[in-house]
């Protein structure tokens, strides 16, 4: 090797550690110039890697939406009927027939059973007869003291005689009066044959099927079937008491009307739904609280037009809880959770991150309400979460309002 050789071998050996050498030495006949290119070339895209830093993450930050909203307690609900029967046998005897679809809509008045009505036809026809019987004595009674009214002008007949028919007479009307009350006892019983539905709403399944003796109300009458009406329904829920309290202060300072007294609105969300399916009014407030729950039982009044809501089912009930007030709100994948405290992450004026306690109030119409902790002119990442750290810059991307139409609190109209 040459002079000129070695001095080259001694420069590139300076700029490689040990290890490098020796493996670029035990190549043997790799050429100088070759390896020079090759450290050179790593040399470049050292530096390379130094100067091109990569920029800040991108994120998306919205201001929050300000709008009015209104506070609502949820509870838990169950359906029950404004009005419920049972459907009894008012005679006893046999049944002749079942008038109705088991499960069908009946209407107050449509005939739902028959009950042989024979036996107290006639019972009636003996009655009526009793009746006629009656009405002839006391004309005939009539007629005698008329007589005696006109003979005793003339001392014909004694006074004592005119007394006697007069009597006779009180004693035709009152049998006439008795013998008309079991002629109407009698026609209630043929009545009674013919069981018809006392409400309107939708029938269980027959209990009694024809041939059968049923007992009538003297005898502890036989169930035959129920109603339910079902248009409108009440729902029943139960209030707690710090629930209860806190309305009773708002409605004394003025800022919530009692449901005493007022029928506040209401909203309710069925099983499986996600948001209110049904809108009603309350309409009853219990008189004390429950002392072994320490909940007030509540009820709502929901209209049931298509009839879907069946007594028995479950609900979730929504009651307004206050007056309507300003509130920032912004979407809930916008909040992060710092062990026991709920945070935002805000981009400050200088693209740097910073994270901001809050506290949360209820959803409304899909956004969160945020009660302390934001500013209206504040720039909340709502999207790209992950890619944010506290302190670091990013680069912030403005979205829509994060309710679609619905400015930003911080916009200018």
């Amino acid at each position: 090797m040459s002079t000129t050789d070695r001095t080259e071998h001694s420069a590139l050996a300076t700029r490689l550690d040990r290890g490098s050498f020796r493996r670029l030495a035990r190549c043997g006949g790799v050429p100088i110039g070759m390896l020079l290119a090759l450290l050179l070339g790593g040399c470049d895209e050292k530096a390379q890697s130094r100067v091109a830093a990569p920029p800040p993450p991108p994120v998306t930050v919205a201001q929050p939406v300000k709008r009015t909203v209104t506070d609502w307690d949820e509870f838990t609900g169950r359906f029950e009927a404004i009005e419920e029967v049972q459907v009894r046998a008012r005679v006893g005897g046999f049944v002749n027939s079942v008038e109705f679809k088991d499960g069908a809509i009946v209407h107050a008045g449509d005939l739902l059973y028959v009950i042989d009505p024979r036996p107290f036809e006639a019972v009636a026809l003996q009655a009526q007869g009793l009746l006629d019987d009656a009405r002839a004595k006391a004309e005939l009674a009539k007629r005698d003291l008329d007589r005696g009214l006109n003979l005793v002008q003339t001392s014909a007949v004694s006074e004592q005689v005119v007394d006697q028919r007069r009597q006779a007479l009180q004693a035709a009307h009152a049998a006439e009066t008795q013998a008309d009350g079991a002629l109407k006892a009698a026609q209630l019983n043929v009545e009674f044959t013919h069981v018809l539905a006392p409400i309107t709403g939708r029938v269980s399944r027959h209990l009694v099927t024809p041939g059968n003796l049923v007992q009538g109300s003297e005898g502890g009458a036989t169930r035959l079937t129920s109603i339910v009406s079902l248009d409108p329904i009440y729902i029943y829920f139960d209030v707690d008491e710090a629930t209860y309290q806190r309305n009773s202060k708002l409605w004394f300072e003025g800022r919530r009307p009692s449901s005493r007294d007022t029928p506040n609105p209401v909203q309710v969300t069925l099983t499986g739904e996600t948001k209110p399916s049904h809108e009603g009014k309350m309409d009853f407030l219990d008189n004390r609280l429950d002392v072994s729950t320490a909940t007030l039982r509540s009820r709502a009044v929901i209209p049931n037009k298509d009839l879907s809501i069946l007594p028995g089912q479950f609900g979730r009930v929504r009651i307004i809880g206050s007056a309507p007030y300003e509130a920032l709100l912004i979407p809930d994948a916008a909040i992060a959770a710092d062990q026991s405290r709920k945070i935002v992450f805000v981009v400050k004026d200088d693209s740097t991150v910073e994270a901001r306690p809050v506290v949360l109030g209820p959803l409304d119409e899909g956004l969160r309400v945020i009660r302390e902790g934001l500013k209206a002119e504040d720039h909340v990442i709502v999207n790209g979460l992950q890619r944010a750290r506290i302190g670091a810059k990013v680069t912030p991307k403005v979205a829509q309002s994060p309710a679609g139409d619905k400015a930003p609190a911080g916009a200018t109209p």
